[in-house]
């Protein structure tokens, strides 16, 4: 005969539960506390190192643009005599030479940028897209589109130079000798040329990486909407309308801004270009700035332009960041 059995009552929290497998113990209070924190203190190196290597510096920087810091002043910066807001005034007067040539520097530097990265992200979003089909030797063109971003700047500027050299350059002796476009060797390096020159160096470094960032931002497109598009009779140039150039806005959202702020913070291209003094067509804000601080020795005042320099970098990144925010949102209502 059987003997009935009662049901096990549930035992106290982290027992064995009703009809299934035991529960494991809950972790004490200090296990989940390092848990919680072992991220944070993984960070904690790149943070200090961030802190050193940029934050340090921008601050010395700011209260350097408060002082009237000039060449009697280097070997103790921290004597230099405060001139409050005196070093900002001399910039922004663009009535006075300084101001006035800052002012230049500045409109030089916004149509640089401005036409930099537009024909960067130009040919890199058509470079991308003609990418996206598949033909032989597509492995090997794609490596050879990221040369110019593969090679130092260094080294790559310098060949540059060598290329727009006056009597023996590469590019006065395609451009005069073989197809005769120009009367006589132009000088490139020097005079208005030297703001094309420019343009050509930059555009030439910079358009692979919009082509990297694009080509990456077409994988993520299904195919099955083209597909769907060429059923329906879209061409090409609308299947790029209507499809690709929609689909890749928060990509070009990012890869826009990020263009901007190399193109218009750019510094080695133009000295490895030009040296330390570079001509009036092609005088770049950070060489301007550069040029204030160490070759005229003022760094009050090179601190002052630099500080100017981030403020307006800080309400362009604002400001286009609230815009495109706003924009993707009403897309997505």
């Amino acid at each position: 005969m059987r003997t009935p059995t009662t049901p096990t009552p549930p035992g106290p929290r982290g027992g064995r539960p009703r009809g299934g497998a035991p529960r494991p113990p809950a972790p004490p209070p200090t296990g989940r506390i390092r848990r919680a924190g072992l991220p944070y203190l993984l960070l904690l190196p790149a943070l200090i190192l961030e802190l050193l290597v940029h934050l340090v510096p921008m601050v010395i920087g700011i209260v350097m643009s408060f002082k009237e810091l000039t060449q009697f002043y280097i070997r103790d910066w921290g004597t230099a005599p405060w001139s409050g807001l005196g070093n900002y005034k001399v910039s922004v007067d663009f009535d006075a030479p300084v101001g006035e040539a800052l002012l230049h520097s500045f409109f030089v530097t916004v149509a640089f940028t401005l036409l930099s990265v537009g024909l960067c992200w130009l040919i890199g979003t058509a470079a991308a897209i003609y990418m996206q089909d598949t033909f032989t030797g597509r492995g090997l063109l794609r490596a050879l589109f990221l040369v110019p971003y593969a090679l130092p700047v260094y080294a790559a500027v310098i060949t540059w130079v060598f290329m727009f050299q006056h009597d023996n350059g590469l590019v006065n002796h395609v451009l005069h000798d073989q197809l005769h476009l120009t009367d006589k060797p132009s000088f490139w390096l020097i005079g208005d040329n030297s703001f094309y020159a420019l343009l050509t160096v930059s555009v030439w470094k910079g358009w692979p990486f919009a082509f990297l960032i694009v080509m990456a931002g077409l994988q993520n497109i299904p195919a099955e909407l083209y597909e769907a598009a060429a059923l329906d009779g879209a061409g090409m140039w609308q299947q790029i309308r209507r499809i690709t150039l929609p689909s890749l806005r928060p990509v070009n959202q990012v890869l826009l801004l990020v263009l901007f702020l190399w193109t218009f913070n750019d510094f080695n291209t133009p000295y490895v270009l030009f040296g330390k003094s570079a001509p009036e067509a092609a005088d770049l804000i950070s060489v301007h700035i550069y040029q204030a601080s160490f070759v005229t020795w003022n760094f009050g005042t090179g601190s002052a332009m630099s500080v100017l320099l981030l403020l307006f970098l800080l309400v362009v990144t604002g400001v286009y960041l609230v815009l495109t925010t706003r924009g993707r949102r009403t897309g997505d209502v």
